[in-house]
């Protein structure tokens, strides 16, 4: 079975992208994770990465300031550079450009928690809960150009309790991301050549 290259691309602390890494030391598992990549130098993530023997780089994004795309074609050398196949955003928190997303079409994935196409962007625990819905969750879906528009692959759902809180419903959903991201990339891996 092939392996697809994966780059892991955080934000922050990483526990999407730590269960994706617990996943792919599967021996079935059809994504070999080759480099976890940060726009920030103090991202938990990058400790976690480092202790499940992953590469780490980080490209930080702030001395770029506004040139949002000569900070991704730093991010584009540095994925090149590692033979990148596939990309997992794990709570990445920065928004791609048209330039960067066309780059890596149909090869790159994100999880985002609402049940897409409901509530995209920020807040969407919140925006869930004041709608007064029955149900929230989490997607993964390919990164497409809109802000989180591209085809759904994957969700998951947790009901939304009365005394639900955004913290609370939170929690609930987190533990369903963990479970979710692995299964929907490895079903992204199919798709690739």
């Amino acid at each position: 079975m092939k392996k697809h290259r994966l780059a892991i691309l955080i934000s922050g602390r990483g526990s999407n992208m730590e269960a994706i890494l617990s996943a792919a030391t599967a021996s079935d598992y059809p994504a070999e994770p080759k480099l976890v990549l940060s726009n920030r130098p103090d991202a938990a993530g990058l400790q976690i990465a480092t202790k499940h023997r992953v590469q780490t780089a980080c490209v930080d994004h702030k001395p770029f300031g506004s040139d949002r795309e000569a900070f991704e074609r730093q991010m584009d050398a540095i994925l090149q550079e590692h033979q990148i196949e596939i990309i997992a955003l794990a709570g990445f928190m920065r928004v791609l450009t048209p330039w960067f997303v066309r780059r890596w079409t149909g090869r790159m994935i994100n999880i985002h928690p609402s049940l897409l196409p409901k509530y995209p962007g920020l807040n969407t625990h919140q925006r869930a809960i004041d709608a007064g819905d029955p149900e929230a969750g989490c997607s993964v879906h390919w990164v497409t150009e809109g802000v989180d528009e591209g085809a759904v692959i994957a969700q998951a759902k947790a009901p939304i309790l009365p005394d639900d809180t955004v913290d609370s419903l939170a929690a609930r959903i987190l533990p369903l991301e963990h479970e979710l991201y692995p299964r929907a990339l490895a079903e992204a891996c199919q798709s690739l050549k």
